[in-house]
């Protein structure tokens, strides 16, 4: 989307099942109010797990007399309960996306020589590495680390509190591979599709959940 400000993606599509248009919602801001969505026929809300309080009391005012899918990897406990009860349709993908291939996850202590391993394994078959380090202060001291075990690659660093444009440069030199090692919080979550990544080192990872989906190299 062209503004980074504006996180409700409106599609107006055809459909025979609904009465109105219909409205995908990722992610919603304050800023951007639920208002702005007249008469929708179907409502589509995905990672529901990430909206507040607030975002659904916004949610709530469009729900009246409106069809409503909730997608989640990780239900809330309420809506599970909603689901088990009866309340709520459930339904479970159990197939993964086409050539989507099994995570292999090892869980370490922190170790200077293993990183530096990984990120030369992965570089040396042609792929790259988003290191996850889940807190803005300190993360550029941490692309400094990884520039000294690895002195002969490229490092770059990105995080949500960047201006819009500068974020959205440092993503699109990753993509175009001006970076080997891509050293950010787990913004890199939520719409970023990058399937030379095939290897990823989380930082305290007992600290933060993040979903991880491999494609094939």
């Amino acid at each position: 989307m062209a503004k980074r400000s504006i996180k409700i993606l409106a599609l107006i599509i055809p459909l025979s099942l609904t009465s109105g248009p219909v409205y995908a919602l990722h992610t919603l801001e304050k800023r951007s109010g639920a208002a702005a969505l007249a008469s929708p026929g179907l409502l589509v809300i995905d990672e529901e797990q990430k909206f507040g309080v607030a975002h659904k009391e916004k949610i709530k005012t469009l729900k009246t007399n409106v069809d409503c899918l909730t997608l989640t990897a990780t239900p809330i406990p309420r809506t599970l309960q909603f689901s088990l009860m009866g309340a709520r349709d459930l339904s479970i993908i159990n197939t993964p996306p086409p050539n989507r291939q099994p995570i292999q996850t090892e869980v370490l202590v922190f170790n200077e020589d293993l990183i530096r391993d990984a990120i030369y394994f992965e570089i040396e078959r042609g792929g790259q590495v988003f290191f996850i380090h889940n807190r803005v202060n300190g993360l550029a001291e941490m692309a400094e680390i990884i520039k000294r075990l690895c002195p002969d690659i490229e490092v770059g660093f990105a995080h949500g509190q960047l201006e819009g444009h500068e974020l959205e440069e440092r993503i699109f030199d990753f993509i175009h591979k001006k970076y080997d090692v891509l050293v950010c919080t787990n913004i890199v979550e939520s719409g970023v599709d990058i399937p030379n990544v095939n290897t990823i080192i989380v930082n305290n990872a007992h600290q933060f959940g993040l979903k991880i989906g491999r494609a094939h190299v």
